[in-house]
């Protein structure tokens, strides 16, 4: 046993903590701690696999069975994950999935990475996190730490997870911050991004009681190399929601300052963006695009308004820079068609191809991605032959309204495609798209992204925030 975890059980004999934490904490200095991860998504799965990797034995609990199947046959469905750490984790039994909780009772450090929706008011829906959380109550017992890694409004883990738990522990004798522990830690995870991973990202880690965060920190120095220790969940909580919004407000900012320059005519956003990213202090550059996508930054801001309405409070700034955002796939959608309209053919017969269905660039993940509300619009305008092209995302399914939702036809990015489309609209910036020989193939490309920087035929080629090329919407 390593000297930091003697010297963390001494301080929980000191302080009268129980021996159920200083079991726990001997556990994971062992790596004889079972890991169950609730939630086998993009945040649940790399979480999973890296825990089973460092030798944690690692249990996966999702109710989609087929994921489940997928993940015990040693199959990989996030482009993030080596398909070959995943397997070995999955050959070596050090990590396996369940679509029930009846092995709940085995798992000694739980790590909830459920979905957080907004309902059609914009309101959070913790049904999700309410329904994991009895599933772990019903099988809670001494020794067991509980941490929630779903993005939500500060409060969540003590209003909503805290009772469930409280109740359940009640029944069985149990007292949170002695017996069990419960902790929130919010994720870090960038898809796409090879240089920060989850072991050389910081994180931060807070406990409903100070055993709890240092049970917590200790199961997360396992397999993240710095972990950054708050007061309680609340502040872990409002740090997550602080994090998504500034990028929000910023990208919010360059957004609408693109629209400006292109109503100026004579001023590329992006060029003043290079420029100002040339002072070394107190600049973070930022790039306009078609509207905000992930699970995070198109959601965040509703939360942390939806918690000030509580409070008699209205975050006005929060909201107007969410409201901006919203708006970018409206502006674009409006740029594609002009370009239709100076073209001889008509609006109801145009071909549209959409470059690009996921919402970043590199990356498979399609949640919230700005061409479902593009594709949404130029369907409301009338256009029906839309079809997407994306290397990394192979079906792509929008709301269509009363119709529900339809999948939008895929096509591969060839000449012949090209040549039978009208306009070509840019929404996300793949580095495998060949640029060149889009610009020069399609009559007009609407480039929502900077993406033809390097190849475009400035008479066809329109740049949200380029200026000189603008279209007046």
């Amino acid at each position: 046993m390593g000297t930091h975890v003697e010297e963390v059980i001494d301080a929980f004999k000191e302080n009268g903590v129980g021996t159920d934490a200083q079991r726990l904490a001997s556990k994971l200095d062992r790596k004889q701690a079972r890991i169950g991860i609730v939630g086998l998504g993009y945040v649940g799965l790399p979480l999973a696999v890296e825990f089973a990797d460092r030798g944690f034995q690692t249990i996966g609990f999702d109710i989609d069975a087929e994921r489940v199947g997928q993940l015990n046959a040693g199959e990989n469905w996030n482009e993030d994950i080596d398909d070959e750490t995943l397997r070995h984790a999955v050959d070596d039994e050090m990590l396996s999935a369940e679509a029930g909780f009846e092995r709940a009772a085995e798992v000694d450090v739980f790590f909830v990475c459920v979905p957080t929706p907004l309902d059609e008011h914009k309101q959070p829906d913790t049904s999700y996190i309410e329904d994991a959380t009895r599933s772990i109550a019903e099988h809670l017992r001494p020794g067991q730490l509980v941490v929630l890694k779903s993005t939500s409004y500060p409060g969540t883990t003590e209003e909503v997870m805290r009772p469930i738990l409280e109740d359940a522990a009640a029944e069985k004798g149990l007292e949170g911050g002695r017996d069990y522990f419960l902790a929130f830690s919010p994720e870090r995870i960038d898809p796409g991004n090879e240089e920060y991973t989850t072991e050389n990202t910081p994180i931060v880690v807070g406990g409903v009681t100070d055993a709890g965060t240092t049970v917590a920190q200790m199961a997360l120095r396992q397999i993240v190399d710095q972990v950054h220790p708050v007061s309680g969940p609340k502040v872990a909580e409002m740090e997550k929601l602080l994090e998504n919004i500034f990028r929000s407000v910023n990208i919010a900012l360059v957004n609408e300052l693109a629209q400006l320059c292109d109503r100026m005519g004579d001023v590329s956003m992006w060029e003043v963006i290079d420029a100002a990213a040339t002072k070394p202090f107190g600049f973070m550059p930022f790039y306009p695009g078609p509207g905000v996508g992930g699970h995070c930054i198109p959601v965040d801001p509703h939360y942390l308004s939806w918690l000030a309405s509580r409070h008699d409070f209205e975050t006005s700034f929060i909201t107007l820079a969410a409201q901006v955002n919203e708006q970018m796939p409206f502006y674009v959608t409006n740029a594609v068609v002009e370009a239709i309209a100076e073209q001889p053919v008509r609006l109801q017969d145009a071909a549209v191809l959409v470059l690009g269905a996921a919402f970043k660039g590199n990356v498979e993940d399609t949640r919230h991605a700005p061409a479902r509300a593009v594709i949404r619009l130029l369907r409301e305008k009338g256009i029906e032959q839309i079809r997407f092209a994306d290397p990394h995302v192979e079906e792509f399914r929008v709301d269509a309204g009363e119709a529900g939702a339809v999948e939008v036809p895929r096509v591969d990015v060839t000449e012949e495609t090209l040549g039978a489309h009208d306009v070509a609209v840019l929404l996300t910036d793949h580095d495998d798209f060949p640029y060149e020989a889009i610009s020069e193939h399609v009559s007009a490309v609407i480039d929502a992204r900077n993406g033809f920087e390097d190849g475009a035929d400035e008479e066809n080629v329109w740049l949200l925030g380029g200026g000189e090329n603008q279209r007046s919407t």
